[in-house]
């Protein structure tokens, strides 16, 4: 619980239950979700006590503030299922890089292009650096068509995010998948 200007914020980890609500009056809806009535928080509690529920705070800045009578272990549990559930299908995209050089080999170039497709395949994103060294930097035209030949091999699974560019002894270009699964 935290406190804002006075003001007290609940998250939805921190629900208050039971002794804990403090109002005056609370209007109490029972476990079907039907509203009983505005009562004090002690004959809420009772209530729900002989009905073998807890009272939660649901909505703490309404007037009167609102309890449910509910098993609150369930609601936890369900609460931290879905929770789970959701972050099991969130997917983080990683980005993967693959390094060339101007003098790459046609069988090491068809190598590192089917290992960019593959990591496109999979959802991640590829950067593909190309590193000029020495007098490899009279031959940038060199390095562009390789960028060029490669960005044309992955063209079936992966879109350029990011266009060839040098920048000092390196060439990049990024490539994202076409569709994320």
């Amino acid at each position: 619980m935290a406190i804002f200007g006075g003001v007290f914020r609940i998250s939805a980890k921190e629900l208050l239950i039971n002794e804990e609500i403090k109002a005056k009056e609370v209007r109490v809806v029972d476990a079907d979700g039907n509203p009983i009535g505005i009562m004090s928080p002690e004959a809420a509690l009772k209530i729900a006590y002989d009905q073998g529920y807890d009272l939660v705070l649901m909505a703490p800045q309404a007037q009167p503030p609102v309890c449910r009578i509910m098993d609150y272990g369930k609601y936890r549990f369900d609460r931290d299922k879905k929770e789970k559930e959701a972050k099991k299908k969130q997917q983080t995209v990683e980005l993967k890089e693959i390094q060339l050089s101007c003098r790459i080999d046609t069988h090491d170039f068809e190598t590192k292009a089917r290992h960019a497709v593959r990591f496109l395949e999979s959802g991640n994103k590829v950067r593909v650096v190309m590193r000029f060294k020495g007098r490899e930097m009279s031959h940038v035209s060199i390095g562009q068509e390789i960028m060029r030949k490669f960005r044309d091999t992955c063209s079936e699974v992966g879109s350029v995010d990011k266009a060839p560019a040098l920048d000092g002894r390196i060439m990049s270009m990024v490539i994202s998948p076409l569709k994320l699964k």
